[in-house]
């Protein structure tokens, strides 16, 4: 008799709770989500991370998390609605995590997407603000489809349409929003980024959401459209 995937995961997850855990939440990432794929298995461990997180299994619950909110942010509506009542135990645990990660930018990142995913949020929760901590996005201008490559970070705030690291191309300035003037979501993660120490997320946020200029055809377009667009 062949064993069920969820048999599988419930040997594996039986595993945790010892000195060899970090070896089985290697496994279990690159079982359930490898190289960030979600598979239609992958769901069905999130009774076990959910249990995980809120103490009901041994574990740690930052890996639970992570791991949880990578397989929501892929979500359909069935499977968001098949386990409303996991990602309703994931929430507030994330939310925790996520107020106390005030010293690792990637850290705060990933939870912050985590609570969009497990929110309901299904665009910027699967993984388009990582650009924000690495402070650079490769994108497309939408005018002349140069490829374009917006930098914020110690480099420079610019748009550049060529490799900026090994090449001196043309660049032009980005056109950063006024946070006063961000839609809901936007606002909300520049407040929640600043009050939490991370100058440079909240700085990001405003390039992200802002605008830029094609150094080929000089067109000015939103930056966040582009973002988007590259993720179809």
């Amino acid at each position: 008799m062949t064993a069920r995937p969820s048999d599988n995961l419930t040997a594996a997850f039986a595993r945790l709770g010892g000195e060899g855990d970090g070896q089985v939440w290697s496994e279990l990432w690159d079982d359930l989500c490898h190289q960030g794929s979600v598979y239609s298995d992958s769901y069905l461990a999130l009774p076990h991370l959910a249990a995980i997180a809120d103490g009901r299994a041994p574990g740690e619950p930052h890996e639970a998390v992570e791991l949880a909110g990578l397989i929501a942010s892929a979500a359909d509506d069935e499977h968001s609605a098949r386990y409303a009542g996991e990602f309703a135990v994931l929430l507030p645990v994330a939310r925790r995590l996520l107020d106390a990660a005030r010293g690792d930018a990637m850290v705060f990142v990933d939870l912050l997407q985590c609570v969009l995913a497990f929110e309901g949020e299904r665009v910027w929760s699967a993984g388009l603000l990582e650009g924000l901590y690495q402070q650079e996005y490769e994108i497309e201008c939408p005018k002349c489809a140069s490829e374009l490559f917006i930098a914020f970070g110690d480099r420079g705030t610019f748009a550049s349409a060529g490799d900026y690291v090994t090449s001196d191309p043309a660049k032009t300035p980005l056109l950063p929003a006024d946070p006063a003037g961000l839609a809901p979501l936007p606002a909300r993660l520049h407040l929640t980024a600043a009050q939490a120490g991370h100058e440079d997320i909240a700085r990001g946020l405003t390039h992200l959401f802002g605008r830029a200029v094609c150094p080929d055809c000089h067109d000015v377009f939103p930056v966040s459209d582009q973002v988007e667009a590259a993720r179809i």
